[in-house]
Parts: structure tokens; C-alpha cells; sequence
């Protein structure tokens, strides 16, 4: 029998070290990402602002930005630059990248320059968006996104939230300018000073846009109102706002009462499936004083004024009946920088989950709130909404998914 000292386990039951197989993760492919110059009418903001491409860069990633991107949002070349961006001085070769972000909805030239199974992300403009602009994106074979249906982890839509409330602080801000002397208003300011009464503000639509005008409305000492007839949004705004507001729910009546008596009104009625309700009459508005002021956030969805007319940031108001009305659709973008500052921080993260889940198919199969952002996939339109719009094919996201696994 073999001595205890000198007995070896491992020969004798097999137990020396053996090689084994270990898997080695596979190297992740950086993303190729291109911003172009926005090409639309008055759009001044950027899809990533610089901070955003130090982030990108930083992980890795090549972001290439056409010349003079980010000049409307008071980004300069040489900033982008200095992030870690090539700065590209022909279209062409910004879409060459696999990603491309914008603000707004690609232009014919631009789809033109699209190529098949790249990922595209801007907004949609539901209430403008025509057919033929899905067919061509469909066409292409691209995978198209939509800042309006990204969801965060919590449901919530981050990037309409955010442009929303850039709206409700500016329309308070907008109202009180034309209530000045300025572009021959009356002369008032909004908050009065002590022994001399604040401007009256009417507010339609207790949404997001509604809750942040309000608060804006306040802090600058107006006297407000604010009117819905979701009484739920009602509770939600005055204990945001922590203060005992005036509100109510939308009875004609009293509604055109105060309006006869306000400075200035916000409308901002939000529509779920189309056009917003028109909730006040020609004949309301003619009632209103004489330099009074309608801030019609809601012309985006055709407007909630009878009156309203859509109008531009080169000629923003039209005055009718002696009330002034501003109707510009796009007001997130006259405040580009922090709007631009907005939507960066919700789209760079996006980029890196995808690098972080080895491309966007993988993110797409594990963030349902990212998913629900697609309305086509590789040339299948796959939103249902657009589909009976259009009367367009529809194919089902998570069954393709699920064919693909």
C-alpha cells in the first residue's frame, strides 16, 4: 500500500487539471452615427448637442455632423469638433453612417440619400404626415423611429413631455411680450406691481403644456384660469403647482364669460387621434378685448381657436377681431439650444444601451419603450395607427421579433 505521504490524489482519481473551453465574449461594434443639417423650414434644433457627442466619442463611437449643423442652437463647428465629431462638408457622406438622428421628418432629397437597413431616428409630425413620405421610408428598407412614441421605463413619452413643457413656460413668456408695448400691445405687464392689478390668464388644457404655462403665468404674478374637462388632470395640475388655482371643467357659459375678461389666453387641448376639438367659437373670440392675446399651442393639431391660422416665426401673429393671435406650430424651436439641450439627453443614452445590447435589434428585443418607437422595421410599417391611416400593410413588431429569434 502506498505510503500516506507520498499517495496523489489527482492520479489516482483523475483530478489533475484539464483544459477547458471558455467562451470569449465577442468584440461589440461601435456605432456609426450621422447628424445632417436640419433642411426644414425654421427647425433650429439638434438631435446631440456637443456634451452628447463627448459622451458618444468618448465610448468610442464615430459621429460624423454635416458643416454648420448646429448653427441655429448656437452650436458652432469647431464645439462639435472638439467633442470628437468629424465634421463633413457634403450631405453624402453624413449618410453614410447606420444611424442617422435629426429633429424634424427627412425631406424627399434626404430619404433620396437614405440606404437599406439603416436605423433613422427624428419626429413624424402626425398631423402633417402624409403617405407617401411612409412609402418612401418603407422603400428604403430603413429601420424608422419616432421621438413621439419612445417610451421611457416608466410609460411615459420623455420626449413629448420635455418639448411640451418648453412650450407651456414659453407661451406664458411669448404672451407677456406681445401684452407689452413692444409689437403694440396694450401695455401691460403680466404681474402688475402693488395697487395695480395683474393681467388675467385663460388656460385651456390642464396637460403638461397647461400645468407649465400655469406655472410660469404665476411666478410671474398673473391671475389665472385654467380650464379642462378631465377633472383627474385638474386635481394632478393644482397639486403639482402647490397652489389653490382657479379651474374648472369646460362649460361655454362661464368659459366665454372669463374670456371676455382675459389678457391672455393659452390653448393648449392635446387630441389622442387627430385634430384638437375646437373649443372656442369665432363668435367667443370676438367678444375678447380689444389687444388682448391668443397663444394657440395646440395649431399643431389644427388648433383649438376657430380663428387660428397657422403662422410662422417670421410673421407669428395675425390679429383678428382686434385680438392678436400667435399660431407658430414649432415653439419648442424658439428656444433651440434648450430644446436642443432636451432632446439630446434622452436620445445619447438610447445610443449607448444600443452599443451596450450589441446593436439595436438586441435593445429592441429587451426596451419595450424603445420598441414602441418603431413605426418601421427593415420596410414593414409597423404602427398600426399609420396603417389604417394610410390603408397600408401593418405587420405585427413583436411577431417579426419573434420570427427572428
Amino acid at each position: 500500500m502506498t505510503p500516506f505521504s507520498s499517495f496523489n490524489f489527482g492520479t489516482e482519481f483523475g483530478l489533475t487539471p484539464q483544459e477547458a473551453l471558455v467562451k470569449v465574449a465577442s468584440k461589440k461594434k461601435k456605432l456609426y452615427i450621422g447628424m445632417p443639417k436640419e433642411a426644414s423650414f425654421q427647425e433650429n434644433r439638434v438631435a446631440l448637442t456637443p456634451d452628447a457627442v463627448t459622451l458618444l466619442s468618448n465610448n468610442g463611437h464615430r459621429v460624423v455632423i454635416e458643416t454648420m449643423a448646429g448653427e441655429s442652437a448656437s452650436f458652432t463647428d469647431h464645439q462639435y469638433s472638439e467633442a470628437g465629431a468629424e465634421i463633413a462638408y457634403e450631405i453624402e457622406t453624413v449618410f453614410k453612417a447606420t444611424t442617422l438622428v435629426k429633429v424634424a421628418p427627412f425631406t424627399d432629397n434626404e430619404i433620396q440619400l437614405l440606404q437599406p437597413y439603416q436605423t433613422i431616428f427624428s419626429t413624424i409630425h402626425l398631423p402633417t404626415l402624409k403617405g407617401d413620405y411612409v412609402n418612401a421610408l418603407m422603400r428604403k428598407k430603413v429601420t424608422a423611429l419616432a421621438y413621439e412614441y419612445i417610451k421611457d421605463d416608466a410609460g411615459n413619452f420623455p420626449v413629448v413631455r420635455s418639448i411640451s413643457e418648453i412650450a407651456g413656460g414659453a407661451a406664458i413668456l411669448i404672451g407677456a411680450e406681445y401684452l407689452s408695448n413692444r409689437h403694440n400691445g396694450q401695455g401691460l405687464l403680466l404681474g402688475g406691481i402693488s395697487g395695480v392689478p395683474p393681467a388675467k390668464v385663460v388656460i385651456l388644457g390642464a396637460g403638461v403644456v397647461g400645468e407649465f404655462a400655469t406655472r410660469a403665468a404665476l411666478g410671474l404674478g398673473a391671475e389665472v384660469r385654467v380650464f379642462d374637462n378631465n377633472i383627474y388632470k385638474l386635481m394632478r395640475l393644482q397639486n403639482n403647482v402647490n397652489v389653490r388655482v382657479y379651474t374648472s371643467t369646460i362649460n361655454t357659459t362661464l368659459l366665454n364669460e372669463e374670456l371676455t375678461k382675459a389678457d391672455l389666453v393659452v390653448g393648449a387641448i392635446h387630441s389622442e387621434s387627430g385634430r384638437s376639438p375646437v373649443i372656442v367659437t369665432d363668435a367667443m373670440v370676438s367678444n375678447m378685448k380689444a389687444g388682448s392675446v391668443i397663444i394657440d399651442v395646440s395649431i399643431d393639431q389644427g388648433g383649438c381657436f376657430e380663428t387660428s391660422e397657422v403662422t410662422n416665426h417670421k410673421k407669428p401673429v395675425f390679429t383678428k377681431y382686434g385680438v392678436i393671435h400667435y399660431c407658430v406650430p414649432n415653439i419648442a424651436s424658439r428656444v433651440s439650444k434648450t430644446a436642443s439641450y432636451a432632446l439630446s439627453q434622452i436620445i445619447a443614452p438610447i445610443l449607448l444601451e444600443a452599443y451596450d445590447h450589441d446593436g439595436f435589434d438586441n435593445l429592441f428585443h429587451r426596451s419595450l419603450g424603445t420598441r414602441h418607437g418603431i413605426y418601421i422595421y427593415k420596410g414593414c410599417l409597423t404602427n398600426q395607427h399609420l396603417s389604417k391611416r394610410f390603408n397600408v400593410k401593418y405587420t405585427d413588431l413583436n411577431l417579426l421579433f419573434a420570427a427572428s429569434m
